[in-house]
């Protein structure tokens, strides 16, 4: 008798993007994501909106997933959400509607902690049976707009932070950095996409002297902003004349800064393999960059950019690995919107 599939339905809603996943056995069935375009008018996200807009997209979103796999409700094994880290309002919009959604078919629930679920992205199977998995263990630098980590994996779901940002978060620079330069939120894609018309060496700014595998970008952002405070003085159209370069400068260090300390990591684990997770891990320099580390026989994991920014199809295969264990979450569970790895 064949035995039926795991079908495990993830939900993501730890800031502003509602998203609903559907994989069956490890594979991915359907991926969608609603974005929230109510925060650019305000330079960044506004969690009563965010969790406001959730409302408004969970049930239309999901319903897509479920359309798009082919996959009735009743065939669903068990639901996986963001139980954190997040906002707490946005967190309780989807960890809510999980446990509403599975108490009403009667199947278990899975916490999925969302960095977790970025790492375990690299673990998805294409619908076509493709996939680029590592092997354990190996070191993924985790960058997002609220983290910066480097994480030994040593398998699913036993990981070690070895180095953290001590302030600001890589993602979080990029977007400030943006804000100086009149740029619209999200502004961390926009210096990216001008950075590839411009020179990275035109400008230099200073690295922090940080111990150990550890970041830090706040100096960073400070350096940037008395440069063009300084440069304005001097020529008021300095920024708009010269955007090209600042954004490809800017971008150059704080990529600098990132690989420095992954090749620390990688020496001082005798480890071999390397991956990225998280939004920033979309940037195009830094993915040309750590490429560039497969000249020097390491193994480079880089996801695809659907699997990068926030989306259910990590939670969904982090549900996986939890679900074959056994791990099942209780109906009294509450998000959590500092949890760590």
């Amino acid at each position: 008798m064949q035995q039926s599939p795991i079908i495990i339905l993830g939900i993501e809603s730890s800031c502003d993007d509602t998203a609903a996943a559907v994989i069956s056995d490890g594979k991915i069935l359907a991926n969608v994501i609603a974005n929230q375009d109510v925060h650019k008018a305000f330079g960044g996200v506004v969690p009563e909106l965010a969790s406001r807009a959730h409302q408004q997209n969970i049930v239309p979103v999901v319903d897509a997933a479920l359309k798009k796999a082919g996959v009735d409700k009743k065939q669903i094994s068990a639901v996986a959400f963001t139980n954190g880290p997040g906002l707490m309002g946005s967190l309780l919009v989807g960890s809510s509607f999980a446990k509403t959604f599975a108490l009403a078919l009667a199947i278990p629930i899975i916490e999925v902690n969302h960095m977790q679920g970025h790492i375990l992205a690299h673990f998805i199977t294409e619908n076509d049976g493709t996939s680029n998995k590592p092997t354990f263990p190996f070191i993924c630098l985790t960058v997002s707009g609220g983290h910066t980590q480097l994480v030994k994996v040593f398998d699913y779901f036993t990981m070690e932070v070895i180095g953290e940002t001590i302030d600001d978060a890589a993602g979080e620079a990029f977007d400030k950095v943006a804000k100086m330069l009149q740029l619209p939120y999200p502004g961390g894609p926009l210096v990216d996409k001008y950075a590839k018309l411009g020179n990275a060496t035109r400008f230099n700014f200073p690295h922090p002297k940080v111990e150990g595998l550890n970041f830090s970008f706040s100096g960073l952002k400070t350096s940037v902003l008395y440069f063009l405070q300084k440069e304005q003085q001097i020529n008021p159209n300095f920024i708009e004349e010269n955007l090209n370069d600042i954004c490809a400068s800017v971008q150059k260090t704080i990529v600098d800064i990132l690989l420095i300390n992954v090749k620390k990591a990688l020496i001082k684990e005798n480890i071999n393999q390397i991956a990225i997770a998280g939004g920033v891990s979309a940037n195009s320099e830094l993915r040309t960059r750590l490429l560039e580390l497969e000249n020097e026989n390491y193994k480079v994991f880089i996801p695809k950019f659907e699997y990068c920014t926030d989306n259910a199809a990590m939670i969904a295969i982090t549900g996986y690995y939890k679900f074959l264990q056994g791990e099942y979450a209780s109906q009294q569970i509450t998000p959590n919107a500092r949890m760590k790895i």
